[in-house]
């Protein structure tokens, strides 16, 4: 695969290349020049029995020739080793579960092997790597865990105070060593707008190496794709056919993720947008107005964004078509109020407690197919129920049973040092920490 900004195709990279600069000198984001066509290996990974071993036949026909194919399939097999679980709930819904890596979030799968390949391709380089990311809650603990230790790269993290749950910020503010938490005063968007400074400001590109773990980085969404072929080609649990997939989504990487993967050759029949009351995109989809605004908080915070980034990724597979987009994402918003009734009725019906995330894709898709949908439709499960305990304790009246691995971070001290929402403020502490 070779990547070009989306703001100037013509200058083309390595998927290396692109690893390591996050986002493109021109500030613009890296995108596949040309949609690899897997459509003719989906038949093989149809026949593979686990998660692991479609996860490495896609990276080695991905990443070859640049990666050689074994050295990709190493790649996989050692980043991946927690799979994604297909559960089917009712006659025509399904959880595609997503929680069950280190830190209990979907950002796992994108971390770990973003975390495994700057690994692998890292030996020969001198001096640091300088990793910033800006989190609405999972993100981060999934990149903090992910770098933690590893040699020659130091973490920085950006998330807004009072904005993610408790536990989110004990797992990426526990850690320490060559992870630096930054409380920012501020929203997610504030956090994204600060990381998008830092890449575009030329003192900081000439002092430090700096690249981006968030779903900027291209590395992030190719390993997404790979729960999404592993869904989408388990022919059995779908009863043969071509699945609908709803994805809730904030800013939009993993709804990007799953677009590449239909793209490049995987049968999807539709993909459904589920947001919260920030509904940017939904209300994109149905007039053809893209009008960003502040994010409201909600109950399901990791989708608390109003300026999606990866939207520009979304409109660059569609060639800027309105119309092209329209035809094959659906757009739902989901409020609080709906969010909890969601959570209560999924218990009451099915004994199964699912995150405000996951809620929010479950009513979309229940909407959707009120609406006379006949079609099997998966929903993507993004968090542990454990990770939003009171919400999901509210909602129900059960308290999930929490993980060890997120009970363990909850008894360490937090470390974190809180700053304004200024670009200078976040320059001095990069330039005096690393500079």
């Amino acid at each position: 695969m070779k990547f070009a900004s989306i703001s100037h195709p013509e200058k083309v990279v390595s998927f290396r290349d692109a690893l390591f600069t996050g986002l493109a000198p021109d500030g613009g984001l890296y995108h596949p020049v040309d949609a690899p066509d897997l459509s003719g290996i989906v038949p093989t990974l149809e026949r593979l029995p686990s998660f692991q071993e479609v996860a490495a036949e896609s990276c080695a026909a991905l990443l070859s020739p640049e990666m050689p194919a074994d050295q990709a399939r190493a790649l996989a097999r050692r980043a991946l080793p927690f799979s994604p679980v297909l559960r089917r709930v009712d006659d025509r819904i399904l959880l595609l579960e997503l929680f069950h890596g280190p830190t209990c979030a979907f950002k796992d799968f994108g971390a770990q092997f973003l975390a495994a390949a700057m690994e692998a391709l890292l030996p020969g380089e001198t001096g640091r790597i300088h990793i910033l990311v800006a989190t609405s809650g999972d993100t981060g603990s999934a990149v903090a865990h992910a770098f933690h230790g590893r040699a020659n790269i130091d973490v920085v993290i950006l998330y807004p105070s009072g904005r993610v749950s408790d536990l989110q910020e004990k797992q990426l503010t526990t850690l320490g060593g060559n992870v630096h938490a930054l409380e920012v005063q501020g929203s997610f968007d504030d956090c994204q707008r600060l990381v998008k400074e830092a890449f575009q400001d030329g003192t900081l590109r000439t002092r430090l190496r700096l690249t981006s773990a968030n779903s900027i980085n291209i590395g992030r969404l190719i390993p997404q794709c790979l729960y999404y072929l592993f869904a989408g080609t388990r022919r059995e649990e779908l009863r043969g056919a071509a699945p609908t997939i709803c994805v809730p989504s904030g800013n939009f990487g993993n709804l990007t993720a799953g677009v590449y993967a239909w793209q490049w050759g995987l049968p999807v029949r539709r993909f459904i947008a589920a947001t919260n009351v920030n509904d940017v995109v939904p209300l994109y989809l149905g007039s053809g107005r893209f009008d960003p605004r502040p994010s409201a908080r909600t109950l399901s915070n990791a989708m608390d964004v109003g300026n999606p980034s990866n939207f520009e990724r979304l409109k660059e597979i569609f060639q800027g078509s309105w119309e092209g987009m329209a035809s094959r994402i659906e757009g739902r918003s989901v409020t609080d109020s709906r969010t909890l009734e969601t959570i209560r009725a999924v218990y009451a019906a099915h004994g199964l407690l699912v995150d405000p995330h996951t809620a929010v894709g479950y009513a979309a898709a229940e909407d959707h197919l009120a609406q006379g949908g006949e079609e099997q439709v998966i929903v993507l499960s993004t968090a542990h129920p454990a990770k939003f305990s009171e919400i999901v304790s509210k909602a129900t009246g059960i308290v999930p049973e929490m993980p060890e691995r997120l009970a363990r971070c909850l008894r360490l001290p937090k470390q974190a040092l809180l700053m304004g929402a200024t670009f200078r403020e976040l320059s001095e502490f990069l330039l005096n920490s690393f500079g």
